[in-house]
């Protein structure tokens, strides 16, 4: 357990944060900066090299603290090549489609769901397939390159060394197999399990802050850098911090440009039978446990609507307008039908569709929650989700999605928590499992009205478009 001050290094596909924490859990400061990918020899890339130069001004600022300890999180789908110590070129984002030919190449390698609990997504969201493409790019540096997941790429950054972990291998990456614990056959046999850094656990030390890191940022150098995890994971070890999840039959929505579901079931469940074709998966946990996962788009879909940043649906002065909205999106009905990032979520090959769209600002952003909560409703359902839901991220103040998310879910006590127990902490749980996460689980009052109609409706537009699309 640490006794000074840490560091949670949070690099996520739309932000990245950097959040200084005291040894009690309580968050002291937080920085955040919006990424911004680029584009390279026609391909979309992560800005590695601006993230690294925020990163290290980010952490001068904690150049007083007592930091003892640096916990990196990242986002999935990342992967990184090292050659001679260094970038072998930008890593690729995983929002770049891959050219037909490269992506038919890759499938025909793949092994199947019931092995790896990875299902075939669009662009490079199995990040195996990322490696394909870059092989055929760039095959002399790939075939001596060391393969970095992404958050273990800044623990690199930060330290020299090179790890792997298995919550970031195994998020949809088609390299691992949650039942064996160890890497997929295609993952062997093409090379890459033995080029990747050696495997260690999120919470192992990968060494001490690099002497130029700590001269630049003003840091000790004998700060410890941790592995770090996969960022749904983190949240999931912030929710198992409260004794409502902890080892219950529970769910955690975790809300960002992604919204995961992640289950926490109290018996073994055979994850084979989850839908591939929904956006299904299995997740691994920091003790490499499966953890049957549905996921959307849901926080670039909300964007997309409503076309101004997200957290106008979620800002609290906003919050009794738009639960007023909700009233006249019932009784029209006004909706909207799935799915605007097409291969994606429950209903990956639905056409976008507006019904009765209002021109009212308010009614527009309701119906954009009331849409959220509708597809998270069928993806609970996707993976068994009971009992328990625990609604964490950005999305858990908004309160439209949340009581509608409630009032869908009649059986199911639903709750969010205070912002701060989030990701961020769930990496600092990495150091001390003992800590509790500050305030208490709130329960959320399910939204008045007739959702059940709502939903019945929308259900029924959606098996008219199929079969409009398919006529």
């Amino acid at each position: 357990m640490a006794s000074g001050a840490t560091i949670v290094v949070d690099l996520g596909k739309t932000l990245s944060k950097v959040s200084l924490w005291d040894a009690g859990g309580t968050m002291l400061d937080r920085q955040v900066r919006a990424n911004a990918p680029f584009e390279a020899s026609g391909i979309r890339r992560l800005d590695a090299t601006a993230i690294g130069t925020w990163l290290v001004e980010a952490m001068g600022r904690y150049a007083h603290a007592r930091v003892e300890t640096i916990i990196p999180v990242g986002h999935g789908a990342g992967v990184v090549a090292l050659v001679d110590g260094k970038l072998a070129f930008p890593p690729f984002d995983y929002e770049q489609a891959l050219p037909p030919a490269i992506l038919a190449q890759y499938r025909a390698q793949r092994d199947t769901f019931d092995l790896t609990g990875s299902p075939a997504l669009p662009d490079g969201l199995n990040f195996g397939s990322q490696l394909w493409w870059m092989e055929s790019v760039a095959p002399e540096d790939m075939a001596r390159a060391t393969l970095l997941p992404w958050a273990q790429y800044w623990a690199w950054f930060l330290t020299g060394n090179a790890v792997s972990e298995v919550t970031s291998l195994g998020c949809h990456s088609d390299l691992w197999c949650p039942q064996t614990a160890d890497f997929s056959p295609m993952a062997k046999r093409l090379g890459w399990a033995e080029r990747f850094a050696p495997l260690v656990r999120a919470g192992d030390i990968s060494g001490t802050l690099h002497p130029e890191i700590a001269t630049r940022t003003g840091l000790s150098p004998s700060v410890r850098v941790l592995a770090g995890l996969h960022d749904s994971n983190a949240a999931l070890l912030a929710a198992r911090g409260f004794a409502e999840i902890a080892d219950e039959e529970a769910t955690v929505l975790s809300t960002g440009t992604w919204f995961i579901g992640m289950r926490l079931p109290a018996a073994t469940v055979a994850t084979a039978n989850l839908p591939e074709a929904r956006d299904c998966l299995v997740n691994v946990d920091v003790h490499g446990r499966a953890v049957p996962s549905a996921r959307f788009m849901g926080g670039r879909e909300i964007e997309t609507l409503i076309e101004i940043d997200t957290r106008r649906v979620d800002i609290k002065p906003d919050q009794p307008a738009l639960l007023a909205a909700v009233p006249e999106v019932l009784r029209y009905p006004r909706m909207i039908l799935p799915t605007l990032m097409r291969g994606f979520g429950p209903f990956p090959h639905g056409t976008f569709e507006w019904i009765n769209r209002p021109e009212d600002w308010y009614q527009r952003r309701a119906a954009a929650c009331l849409y959220a909560a509708l597809v998270a409703d069928t993806a609970l359902d996707l993976i068994g989700s009971s009992e328990r839901l625990l609604v964490e991220g950005r999305f858990a103040e908004a309160e439209v999605f949340v009581r509608a998310l409630a009032a869908l879910r009649p059986d199911t006590a639903v709750y969010t928590a205070n912002a701060h127990n989030d990701v961020s902490f769930g990496a600092l749980r990495l150091l001390d499992p003992t800590l509790k996460p500050q305030g208490e689980l709130v329960r959320v009052q399910p939204l008045d009205g007739d959702l059940d109609t709502y939903r019945n409706r929308w259900h029924a537009e959606i098996d008219a478009s199929h079969k409009r699309t398919a006529a």
